[in-house]
Parts: C-alpha cells; structure tokens; sequence
C-alpha cells in the first residue's frame, strides 16, 4: 500500500510518501520522483540518534549513495531534553565541515527531535537549505515532520526558538515502526486522537472501535494505514491553508498548550511529548466540559480512546499546580496576556478560547 498525500502550498508545495519499505528507495525519491523546478544539489547530511541509525542508518545511506549523493553523518543524543542551541551546532560542525551549499540538503532520520533541530538548522544554514524529513516514530509520522515548524527549546519553555520552513519531501515507512518502543508508539496516538477530535470523526470512530490500541500488533496493517492517511491528511490540509499559523493551524495545538507545561515543569524527564499532550487532551476536555462549550458524553469518550492507547490520564504527582498555570503564559499562542486555549465542541470540531481564567484551570488540574 502506498499513498502520496499533497501538502498544496503555493510557493512550496510538497509531498508526503506513506509506502512500505520505501528506506530503500529514498535516493530514487529524493532525484527521479521529486517534482521540483530546483533539483536537490549532490551534497547531503544525514542526522540521526544512535539507536535510529543503528537500525537504519546503512539503508539510508545505501540508497543515498547509489543515487549519486555524498552523505555525511552527524549522531545527536536522543530526547527532548537535549533539543537545545548546544545540540544544533554539532549540526552546523557538521554542515560547514562537509562545506554544504545553498542547493544542498539534510536529512533527518528519526523522530520529532531530530526532525525539529535539522529542520531549524536547515532554516538557518545559509540562510535556508533543503531537508528532506523521514521520521521513524509514530509522533512524527503524522505531526512533527509536516509543516515546517522547527526548532528547539529554551528553558523557560518548548520550542520558543524556531523558524517556518518546508521540507522538500516527507518519506514515511510504516515498517520502521516494528522497532519503535511501546512507549513511543502510544505516545504518537496521543496526536492521532488529536486529529479525531479536531477534524475527523471518521479516524475518531475508526478508533473508538478497535478493541485495543497499545501496541502496534494489535492494530494492524490496514488502521495503520488509516491512522497515518487520515492523520498527514488533515494535517497537510490545515498547513496549506495557514502555513504560519496565523489562524486555523492553531487548532493543530489542541492538548499542547497544558502538555507543554507538563513537559517544563518536570524538566521532559518525566512524560515525553505524546504523555504530556494526552494529560492536556484531558485537561481541555475538563475545562470545554466546565465551560458549557463540549457534552460530558463526548468527553468520557474522548478520554477512554486515551486510556485504550496506554496514555495516562493524570498529572505526575507533586506537581506545583500554579506553576503549570504560569508556564501557560510562555505558550507562543498567548495574546495580549491571554491564554488561547483550544477547546472541542463536539467530536471533529474545535474553537479558539481565551476566556480559560487560572482559577479555570486550577479547578480542572486539582481533579487530575
């Protein structure tokens, strides 16, 4: 099964590759198969974490490298907790080591991490080289390689530093995913509820059906691929519209706003990014019940496809509840000192609120 979904912007129109095995044919993908009045220039940087190349690292560069390319490599440790500037200039070592052009690209091979950090660090190599996305976890598969957002944290908040810019292609191999850990893969479900509650009921039903969803075994060929097509579809569809987030991509923040929060506080030691967003699917959940804007039904609906995915539905425990509220305020989408929350009001449609007061929130994290 293979399914070319567009991401139709249009200055930089792209797109995403769902097919089996395709590891082997990226270099075929990235010269015969790429539509693009700019071919990539032969010059390519690999970046990877030691556990992702370990796997895969040969095959990329095989198929690379039979293509014409000249790769170089760069290993990055894995984990949210080492996005930062210091990690990105390994990737500029790298870059001005292997004397990278403007026409040349990188490829990020791995997860969100390292798609967000060699994303960023082809947005500000020379002012803007090419990357090509192949994300290998579940998470990125369907949220963090497509659309441009890029970028690392600062302290004080996640992904404060970052910039807009495209891939060239997103390759997408469902079978990588045999080797991702549990624990990854249920935290990529937290995204792919997300999608059901924002915009298809269709994948929310689809879920709300099968009898399990903790482990990839048990969801077989067919709702992968459904889970992936429908996720990158929706996704693809909300970028092109608003690619710089100036209105509707807002909706595709929905869990993230408290989960960014969560994944602060407790210095992304403790829940990684899909954990943090499934908490805060539950928190936004409480608060658009509380506020009259969402059916409680609905809700306890949304809640249990969580608890089906493996997903926590509480806060860590000994959490300080007013600093979670505070961090809120570092959210990117705070305006004019507000909040804006994204908050469902029914299953497939959400708003933008900014009338979530802290004693809101405090309300609905004292209950988790």
């Amino acid at each position: 099964m293979q399914s070319i979904i567009p991401v139709a912007l249009p200055d930089k129109p792209y797109s995403i590759v769902i097919a089996p095995g395709s590891l082997d044919t990226i270099g075929t993908w990235m010269t015969d198969k790429l539509d693009s009045a700019k071919p990539l220039g032969r010059k390519a940087l690999l970046v990877s974490n030691p556990t992702i190349f370990k796997h895969y690292g040969d095959r990329v560069l095989k198929s690379l490298t039979n293509a014409g390319f000249t790769v170089a490599t760069v290993i990055l440790q894995p984990g949210e907790r080492y996005k930062t500037p210091a990690t990105l200039q390994k990737i500029y070592d790298a870059a001005l080591a292997h004397r990278l052009e403007r026409s040349s690209v990188m490829v990020a091979l791995g997860g969100g991490v390292i798609g967000d950090m060699t994303g960023f660090a082809a947005a500000t190599w020379l002012r803007g080289i090419n990357i090509v996305q192949v994300p290998t976890s579940l998470l990125a598969m369907v949220d963090a390689s497509i659309g441009g957002k890029t970028g690392v944290n600062h302290p004080q908040g996640k992904n404060l530093i970052g910039a807009f810019h495209q891939p060239k292609l997103v390759l997408i191999d469902p079978e990588v995913l045999k080797t991702l850990p549990v624990r990854e893969l249920r935290a990529g479900m937290a995204e792919v509820i997300k999608y059901g509650v924002i915009w298809d009921a269709d994948l929310f039903g689809k879920l709300e059906a099968a009898k399990r969803l903790d482990q990839l075994r048990f969801i077989g060929d067919e709702l992968l691929q459904d889970i992936l097509s429908a996720s990158c579809g929706a996704k693809a569809i909300v970028v092109a519209k608003d690619e710089k987030e100036s209105g509707l991509r807002e909706i595709l923040n929905y869990g993230h706003t408290l989960g960014h929060a969560v994944e602060s506080i407790t210095q992304y030691k403790v829940v990684n990014h899909g954990e943090a967003v499934g908490i805060g699917m539950v928190a936004a959940g409480e608060l658009a019940v509380n506020m009259g804007l969402w059916k409680r039904e609905e809700c306890d609906r949304q809640n249990a496809i969580i608890e089906k995915c493996g997903l926590q539905t509480m806060l860590p425990p000994n959490l300080d509840l007013s600093q979670i509220i505070a961090l809120t305020q570092n959210d990117k989408k705070v305006q004019s000192g507000k909040v804006r929350f994204v908050l469902p009001s029914t299953i497939g449609s959400v708003q933008i609120n900014d009338q979530v007061t802290p004693e809101l929130m405090n309300a609905v994290l004292k209950t988790m």
